[in-house]
């Protein structure tokens, strides 16, 4: 029996309500630590065939008479087209087709490659076929303004050149205070406040202020956004890198009018995406519309130039912060002022969640901006906002216990958090104090490490704590058929981005079933061949999946412990499967084809459905990262020599993929912290590090000892698994324990990233400046 009932799903701190339906006979979870095969080390089932190259990718898909696609980008970051000319353009060799703004629509006719005058959105004259996501009136660089299908992507990118545009060039508006300041924002500021602010700043024996700064960072996916589109009578297919097949699917067929049954996703291996991939993409509308005028299959892949300016990005901020406390170290107060630099579209993030959601204080104010600037939109980019916000908290509590003259992992501990201050709710689990305690072996290292310092180079510790969301939520559904041979297929129409989820739903499948992995199957990546699945955004793949497997392969296992019984004459009650058995308690052991092997050709199909999340609980993850440093004092050369990661996600279904995922977020944080950043030209706004020779990401040469822990114990309130998602918790605390060891170092406040050697040396010369002023007033 089922029932209808109202619950609350959760992605990268944005929430929706959902309704659901439950079933009424729900499955306890199993007990903690490794079972069979949940909990213990696993390599990718589909490791071999990336590592072979057999992996088919959007990159790989390739069809007869294919068409590629080349894209002129606005080079202003606010202009104007005056006047569009594609004559040239569509008399170049091997041009199909082109398409222009959508302003272009009311000037009547189409222009292929037979022929084509002059184009201006006002004219009468011939134009081309026009697409919704392009424009006349760019308003970043890099926007897309018109787009050529061509036979080579050779033969269109040369014929893009030939785009003859004549340009009005408007003043951008780049600076984000600036925006501010004229009110040019996406949303109405977001403001929060619990008691009293400026009350608990007097009862503050001590207050810290200062100023943050993160810089604008880019994604870099190994794969780039790329789609191609193919038409089958009325049927689009999309064959997309994405992080969302379903999302996909819906926005494609709402911006097309087209019946959603009407529009084939197909994802079925992907190069990462960091959340930047949530969506369908000008690429894939482009793509779509030329497909469907020409009459064949078209591709549109994004060049890394491209990808670097039109892609998205983790905003810059601007966190202007103040904290209060006791002697004892108690936070009497908390406020901060956090401008995200948003760009010309996207989201303005939590940056203030952190301080609203890790420590107990009872006075905390703060307000979200939302700059609208004249840059590329953002987009969602590994815990958007919270890796951002975490960098200025955890850096102000450091410098409020330098000034308290207390160890900053005692100050954290002081200021621990029962239950969650923001709702009032209690949380379904929280072991960050495990996690403190798990820390304190790696923090006790400090005078080992300091001791090590050596002219010039200055060595020292910090830490910096983690929360974040990672509960996902309904709806979500998987499938488990099991044929006569006894082998279990698992269909689900998820996609895995390349953080092993795959292999995660094989293990709960093969647990549940109580069959070897090499038994188990998974069929994802096409929305035509498998229910709905969840967004892999907001760690919230596993967790939202996971308890859908497992209960798709229970229910396949209730009919096989059925027919069992009835076979060999046993009460249900005594029968259950392991090691690729039916077992009886009595000692019978049988197995499981011989089962199956009755049904011949028929199979056993067992549906699951993503269960609601706990009424009235905040699911969040918790951890720490300790992190050792050393700094050159003469170059300012920085080098992260240690991390240790401890954290608490709830049950984890694969310790070696959860320790891989810890390992790339805190490599990837590495680089947000010393090396990453977008550079604009500050008069016109164009994009700079736009090649991987400008835009410096981390290397194996950068990639410092990691030590991975995790709490590993169930959140007992959470699904059937337990489980909460791991993809953005390691990355959030990493900046500001690489910071906070810097300071340990060397005494230098660091608060504005990325730490360059520059940005390193002019710490160092204001810590010395402190310095000599202090020693005159002593």
């Amino acid at each position: 029996m089922a029932r209808l009932i109202r619950t609350e799903k959760e992605v990268e701190g944005r929430y929706t309500e959902q309704w659901v339906v439950v079933e009424e006979d729900a499955l306890d979870q199993w007990p903690a630590g490794p079972l069979e095969t949940v909990g213990r080390d696993t390599p990718r089932v589909d490791g071999y065939e990336r590592a072979r190259g057999e992996a088919i990718y959007t990159a790989d898909v390739q069809f007869p008479g294919m068409l590629h696609t080349a894209v002129l980008r606005s080079p202003h970051a606010r202009a104007r087209v005056k006047r569009i000319d594609f004559e040239r353009a569509l008399a170049a060799p091997g041009v199909r087709a082109a398409l222009g703004p959508a302003s272009g629509e009311s000037s009547g006719g189409d222009a292929e490659a037979s022929g084509a005058g002059a184009y201006t959105p006002d004219s009468s004259a011939s134009a081309p076929y026009s697409s919704h996501v392009l424009t006349d009136e760019p308003s970043f660089a890099g926007a897309a303004v018109a787009a050529l299908a061509a036979d080579t992507f050779a033969q269109a990118a040369d014929a893009v050149r030939l785009i003859d545009v004549e340009w009005e060039v408007l003043e951008p508006l780049l600076d984000a205070d600036e925006a501010v300041a004229r009110e040019s924002l996406l949303e109405e500021p977001r403001r929060y406040e619990r008691g009293d602010l400026e009350r608990g700043l007097g009862e503050a024996d001590v207050v810290v202020e200062a100023e943050y700064r993160t810089q604008t960072l880019l994604h870099n996916a190994l794969e780039t956004h790329q789609s191609v589109c193919r038409w089958e009578g009325d049927t689009l297919e999309v064959y997309i890198s994405t992080q969302y097949i379903w999302g996909v699917r819906s926005g494609v067929a709402k911006a097309l009018e087209l019946p959603q049954d009407k529009v084939r996703v197909v994802c079925n291996f992907m190069g990462g995406g960091f959340g930047a991939k949530n969506n369908a993409g000008d690429y894939t509308f482009i793509a779509a519309e030329l497909a469907r005028r020409t009459g064949r299959p078209v591709r549109c892949a994004l060049t890394r130039r491209e990808e670097n300016m039109a892609s998205g990005n983790r905003n810059a901020t601007i966190q202007r912060l103040v904290a209060g406390a006791r002697a004892d170290g108690t936070l009497t107060a908390l406020g901060g002022e956090f401008v995200n630099a948003v760009g010309w579209d996207g989201f303005s993030a939590s940056t203030s969640g952190p301080m609203q959601l890790l420590y107990a204080c009872d006075n905390v104010r703060t307000v979200d901006y939302g700059a609208q600037l004249n840059t590329s939109p953002n987009a969602a980019f590994r815990a958007p906002g919270f890796v951002e916000g975490t960098f200025g908290l955890e850096c102000l509590l450091d410098e409020l216990a330098a000034k308290l003259d207390l160890d900053p992992l005692e100050l954290r501990k002081r200021n621990y958090s029962d239950s969650d201050l923001v709702d009032g709710r209690p949380f379904s689990s929280k072991r960050l104090l495990e996690c403190y305690r798990r820390a304190e072996p790696h923090w006790a290292r400090r005078e080992e490490v300091r001791a090590r310092s050596e002219a010039p180079w200055r060595r020292g510790v910090g830490l910096a704590s983690q929360v974040w969301y990672g509960g996902g939520g309904p709806p979500s559904y998987a499938w488990v058929r099991v044929g006569s041979d006894g082998r279990a297929t698992v269909i689900t129409a998820m996609q895995d981005i390349g953080t092993g989820t795959r292999t995660a739903m094989a293990q709960i499948a093969a647990e549940e079933l109580g069959l070897p992995l090499d038994r188990v199957e998974v069929a994802l990546g096409d929305s035509a061949r498998g229910p709905f699945a969840s967004i892999s955004a907001g760690s919230s793949t596993t967790p939202s999946m996971g308890p859908a497997v497992r209960a798709a392969a229970a229910d396949a296992a209730r009919q096989i412990v059925e027919i069992a019984a009835q076979r060999y004459h046993l009460e249900q009650r005594v029968l259950s499967l392991r090691g690729g058995h039916v077992v009886s308690a009595d000692g019978g052991s049988w197995p499981l084809e011989e089962v199956t092997g009755l049904l011949g050709s028929g199979q056993i199909l067992g549906k699951g459905a993503r269960g609601p999340n706990p009424a009235g609980m905040r699911v969040l993850t918790f951890g720490i990262q300790v992190a050792e440093v050393a700094v050159d004092v003469e170059t300012g050369e920085v080098r992260v020599e240690r991390v240790a990661a401890i954290h608490d996600v709830g049950r984890i279904i694969n310790p070696l993929g959860a320790r891989s995922q810890v390992e790339g977020g805190i490599i990837q944080g590495i680089g947000h912290t010393l090396s990453e950043q977008r550079l604009l030209d500050p008069l016109s706004g164009s994009v700079l590090t736009q090649t991987l020779d400008a835009y410096k990401l981390p290397t194996i040469a950068d990639v410092p000892e990691l030590v991975t822990e995790f709490v590993d114990e169930p959140d007992t309130h959470l699904t059937n698994l337990g489980a909460k998602g791991l993809g953005e918790p390691p990355i959030i605390p990493t900046a500001a324990a690489i910071a906070n060891a810097i300071r340990d170092a060397t005494g230098a406040d660091v608060r504005s990233l990325p730490v360059t050697r520059e940005e390193m040396l002019r710490a160092l010369r204001e810590a010395r400046e402190r310095e000599t002023v202090a020693a005159r007033t002593s």
